[in-house]
Order: structure tokens, then C-alpha cells, then sequence
């Protein structure tokens, strides 16, 4: 109980997942089972192509990613969003988040994320082509991709929470979220470093941590901004006080929850990624097995949904 008010309570809840992780993945050498790398597209050479052919070929190598990603969103937005617009208890959040409303949400999770990687590749390459400074090219990052993925945030956002879908509402919270995401940007630049240089991670596990941890502290110091998006994206019939709204207990509960859900579930997802590519992989080469893996899930969300 001390621990949940005092906010250490997502800190030990990282920490533990982290531990869980590291001893999941254990081996005598200290690396994963197989010998697995994830393609990441910031470490391929530099003479390796033209701008467009790396755009090109990281935003295919980032599909599997993007899977994985809608996955972990479908499950992780629903909760996140209510703790932080409708100021919910995390139990009152998760009775609202059912296997329905998750499989269903997948549906919009996965073609944005198709979208939005893309997107994020090409402003990516675009700033690894400057002299700018990490911080002051992930400022910028943060800028052009929120503002050009604005309305697909909010159309994600919207129909996470079951609220009806108005084109006029799909540039909501702009100034607010244009904000979150400058200052997400220049200290994911500026933290990404810092923490790699400390921990030295020699592991693709130990890496994949660290990239949480980035993240985690990054959605920490952007989160007063991030709180006031929320507080924007009310319904005006519902919505809370200042004074209420922004009371340290709800922040601490919206922030602290939120933060370490998604420093979690990235760090997941980019150890689950490469075992993707391998199913993918496999797959691609036994159409069979795909398919009737296909058709067994289909049923099985259709079956839940009802």
C-alpha cells in the first residue's frame, strides 16, 4: 500500500518485469536461446543505399514490428486512455476492457500502425541526414509526426474509449499533443544515450531493457503534457474540474500506471519481435500452416466477440 502511494509502486512493477525477463531469457552465455538480432534500421551502414531505399527497407523490416506492436496496443491503450481521461481506478479500467472490446480495437491498431511507421521512418531518416543534435532532431521528429499523424492519434484514441468518430474532432488537443510529443521526442533523444552509456547493455535482453527504461522516462518527463491533452479530450458533459482533475493522486495514478505499461510493452515487444519474423518466416514457406492458423484465429475472435 505504501508503495502505491508513494509512487514506487510502477517502479517495482518494471523492475520485476525487467528481473522476470532477464531470467526468462537466461542462458550460460548470457544471451537469448537462438541467436536472434532485431533489425533495427538506425544501425544498418551508412553507405548502405539512398535515403529512400533505407525508408523503403526499414518500413518493410517493420511490419512484423508493427504486428506486434497493435497487439500490445490493443490490449494497452483501452487501460492507459481511461486512467488518464475518464481519471478511472486501474480495477474500474480494467472491468471496462474485455476480450471484445480488445479484439475489436486490434482492427484499428494494426492498419494506423501500418500507417504511422511508415511515416515515422521517413521523418527518422530524414533528421539521421542533418548535423542537428540528438535532442534538437528529436525535437523536431516529435513535431512533424504528431502533426502529421494527428488525426489518426485521435481516431485511434476515440475509438479505444467507444466514442463516437467526427471529422471535426480529429485535429482535437492539438496544441497539447504537439507539446507531449516535442518534449517526448528531445528526451527520448537526450535520455536514449544517457541511460545506454550507463547501464552498457552487452545483451540483446539487457538492450531491450534499457530501451523500456528509455521509454518509461521519457513518457515520465512529457507527462505534464500529456495530462493536459487528457484533460482537453473530455466530453464536455463529463467533464472534471481543474481542481479535480489534476489532483496529485490522479496524476500520479494516470502517470506513473501509464508509463510503466508502455515502457513494458515495447520492451516486450522488441524481445517478442525477432520470434515474430522466425513464425512469419516459417510461415511464409508452409502456406498451409498459415492459413489454418488464420482461419482457427478468426474464429476464435469471432466466437469471443459474440
Amino acid at each position: 500500500m505504501t508503495a502505491r502511494r508513494n509512487g514506487l509502486g510502477p517502479v517495482v512493477l518494471f523492475a520485476t518485469a525487467c528481473w522476470l525477463v532477464d531470467v526468462w531469457t537466461a542462458s550460460p552465455t548470457g544471451k537469448l536461446p537462438r541467436d536472434l538480432a532485431l533489425a533495427v534500421a538506425d544501425e544498418a551502414p551508412a553507405d548502405d543505399g539512398g535515403f529512400f531505399t533505407k525508408v523503403f527497407a526499414a518500413a518493410a523490416q517493420g511490419c512484423t514490428a508493427a504486428l506486434v506492436a497493435a497487439i500490445l496496443s490493443a490490449m494497452c491503450e483501452p487501460l492507459v486512455n481511461r486512467l488518464l481521461v475518464k481519471r478511472m481506478t486501474v480495477a474500474q479500467a480494467y472491468s471496462e476492457v474485455n476480450f471484445s472490446l480488445v479484439s475489436n480495437f486490434f482492427l484499428t491498431t494494426f492498419p494506423t500502425n501500418m500507417l504511422k511507421f511508415p511515416v515515422f521512418e521517413v521523418i527518422n531518416r530524414a533528421m539521421m541526414y542533418t548535423s542537428l543534435s540528438s535532442g534538437v532532431s528529436g525535437l523536431i521528429s516529435g513535431w512533424l509526426f504528431c502533426t502529421i499523424m494527428l488525426p489518426v492519434t485521435n481516431y485511434r484514441f476515440r475509438k479505444s474509449m467507444g466514442w463516437e468518430i467526427k471529422a471535426s474532432l480529429l485535429y482535437q488537443a492539438y496544441i497539447p499533443t504537439v507539446a507531449r510529443d516535442i518534449i517526448y521526442g528531445w528526451a527520448r533523444g537526450l535520455a536514449g544515450p544517457f541511460i545506454q552509456d550507463a547501464i552498457a547493455p552487452t545483451t540483446f535482453t539487457h538492450k531491450a531493457m534499457v530501451f523500456g527504461l528509455t521509454i518509461w522516462a521519457s513518457c515520465i518527463i512529457s507527462s505534464p503534457c500529456n495530462e493536459w491533452r487528457g484533460y482537453t479530450l473530455q466530453p464536455p458533459d463529463k467533464k472534471l474540474p481543474f481542481n479535480i482533475y489534476f489532483k496529485p493522486i490522479n496524476y500520479a495514478r494516470s502517470t506513473g500506471i501509464g508509463s510503466t505499461i508502455m515502457g513494458i510493452a515495447l520492451m516486450i515487444g522488441m524481445l517478442v519481435t525477432p520470434y515474430a519474423e522466425e513464425a512469419f518466416a516459417y510461415m511464409k514457406e508452409h502456406t498451409a500452416v498459415a492459413m489454418a492458423i488464420v482461419a482457427v484465429l478468426i474464429i476464435l475472435i469471432v466466437t469471443f466477440s459474440k
